[in-house]
């Protein structure tokens, strides 16, 4: 695991998104893994404005949702097919056939999820997988206490995270109490992941992530075992971690033929 402390969000986002970036340019068709939230927005943002100014492609790409409420109708808002097309997709010109989610208003919820592990399988897999971290170390929707194996399933979220996605909604009655999500097992199956994480209030999770036991109670703390697993983080984020100014020194004398 790499960790990277930046100074603001700012330079958060164009870290991960030079990731995407170099992907892409080096193999277009690549297979990418896309979470919604606060957190990846600035990594969006720049992929956008690479698109615009310096021409990056995304066109033969192919995209994969983490997670979907259950129950919102079809075209809400809120619902994270929206939210990614309308973050993502179509900013950056992703073609919407290559765009995929899981289904979260499907009449029979288990076969739903079981097709999407089949999808992701059927796309060779996922290249690059963008990540968030929950207040309580949560990736995806895979709450405390998931099963660090578990696969494309349906969860019901706490209501910690209920209060904390609250702030799309208008108040937390109005967040659905079910969801789908990509397994912790999923997730560990891409061959790189990139997590980001912003503000003190991250805080907390970035340390149970990093430096924590490997423990369901922190879902995200599975990824010290990820063969490829980069973290970046802003100064606030990274406030509590003990080994920070080793971290920066890594960072600072890393070979120049080292990429993340």
């Amino acid at each position: 695991m790499e960790i990277v402390i930046l100074r603001d969000t700012r330079e958060v986002g164009r870290m991960a998104a030079s990731v995407f970036a170099r992907l892409v340019r080096s193999r277009p068709d690549a297979v990418l893994g896309l979470a919604t939230g606060s957190s990846p927005q600035p990594v969006y943002e720049e992929l956008a404005r690479l698109v615009r100014e310096e021409g990056l492609d995304f066109s033969r790409a192919t995209g994969f949702a983490l997670d979907e409420y259950v129950g919102l109708p079809p075209g809400h808002p809120e619902s994270y097919r929206e939210v990614i097309r309308r973050d993502f997709a179509d900013p950056v010109g992703l073609d919407p056939a290559r765009m995929h989610s899981p289904d979260g208003g499907a009449a029979d919820l288990p076969a739903a999820c079981a097709a999407y592990e089949d999808e992701i399988r059927a796309a060779g897999g996922i290249d690059l997988q963008i990540l968030g971290i929950g207040t309580d170390g949560h990736i995806g929707f895979n709450e405390p206490g998931s099963s660090l194996a578990s696969r494309t399933r349906i969860k019901t979220l706490t209501e910690q995270t209920r209060r904390d996605n609250a702030r799309f909604f208008g108040s937390p009655a109005e967040v659905p109490h079910h969801v789908v999500t990509q397994g912790v097992g999923t997730i560990m199956e891409a061959r790189h992941v990139v997590l980001v994480a912003t503000g003190a209030t991250k805080a907390e999770a970035v340390h149970g992530l990093v430096e924590g036991p490997v423990s369901a109670m922190c879902v995200a703390s599975v990824l010290q075992f990820h063969p490829h697993a980069t973290v970046i983080t802003d100064n606030a984020a990274a406030s509590s971690l003990k080994l920070a100014d080793y971290y920066r020194h890594v960072y600072d004398n890393k070979p120049d033929w080292q990429e993340l």
